[in-house]
């Protein structure tokens, strides 16, 4: 079954004090605006996909790259959906490449699995010695405000670091033990992973920092969620959340992301403009 192929390349330069991005695309994902909200050294970039949905057959692919020095915010104004389809996967993949000394915040609003979808939601991040990066995945199945349950279909989802980290799974929704099971997602409907990894070993102490940060903000601003934060290398600090809604789990995660951008990097929180409207 043939689709609809959208691609994007971004390359984000620094140049003097400021963070440029040159774009290439082919097909309906464009940049919407780059802003400087924080100065010239941090350049927010919002994503656009006007056809606003996958269905099968359909292809979005991003490759990124954030040079030395260079400092790229990405998020999008809505979600990324995965429609109802008869036949063919629909896909949404990801490569990117931070360099030596660049920061990379991949900060897109949720991915929606509707009923009968069939998707693949890959991202994959490439991190140079001294290059960090924050980055989330979330995930709706179905729409319960809207009585639109998540009951046949699956998605596949895949997180990767390369060679130091990989996430991956097959949520279908016909797997009860997963879908519904206590070792599963216990009839959440929403699961979500949020990482803080470098491209060298952290030390001991902003490790420790890092959990310490998160798990601070998971005392204080859980209702609703199911969260608890691990580092399973040296390079990688992950955060994990169940909730039966996506609200929730976004406010905790924006929370986590701006306390480890205070912490960890000593820059304010500057929550994106699109993320108010």
């Amino acid at each position: 079954m043939t689709g609809w192929h959208a691609a994007l390349q971004l390359d984000y330069q620094r140049k003097a004090d400021r963070t440029d991005v040159a774009h290439v695309h082919n097909g309906p994902l464009r940049v919407l605006k780059s802003l400087y909200p924080e100065g010239p050294e941090i350049c927010h970039t919002v994503l656009v996909h006007p056809p606003s949905g996958l269905v099968g057959g359909d292809r979005i692919d991003i490759r990124l790259t954030v040079n030395p020095q260079a400092h790229a915010l990405i998020t999008t104004p809505g979600a990324t959906r995965f429609y109802r389809t008869e036949k063919g996967l629909a896909s949404q993949e990801v490569v990117a490449k931070v360099c030596q000394n660049a920061r990379l915040e991949w900060l897109p609003l949720e991915t929606i699995a509707y009923n009968n979808c069939q998707g693949l939601n890959k991202v994959c991040f490439d991190i140079d010695a001294g290059g960090e990066l924050i980055a989330w995945d979330i995930t709706a199945l179905g729409l319960p405000t809207a009585s639109l349950p998540f009951e046949q279909g699956q998605l596949q989802q895949h997180m990767e670091i390369k060679n130091i980290w990989l996430e991956r799974g097959l949520l279908d929704a016909n797997d009860q033990r997963l879908m519904s099971g206590p070792l599963g997602l216990a009839n959440h409907r929403c699961t979500a992973t949020l990482v803080f990894a470098t491209g060298s070993d952290m030390t001991r102490d902003k490790r420790d920092l890092a959990l310490s940060l998160a798990r601070d903000v998971v005392s204080n601003q859980t209702e609703g969620v199911f969260a608890g934060v691990t580092s399973p290398h040296p390079r990688v600090v992950v955060m994990r959340a169940l909730s039966p809604l996506v609200e929730p789990t976004q406010i905790l995660f924006r929370a986590v992301w701006a306390a480890w951008r205070t912490g960890l990097w000593e820059i304010k929180n500057a929550p994106p403009r699109i993320w108010a409207m």
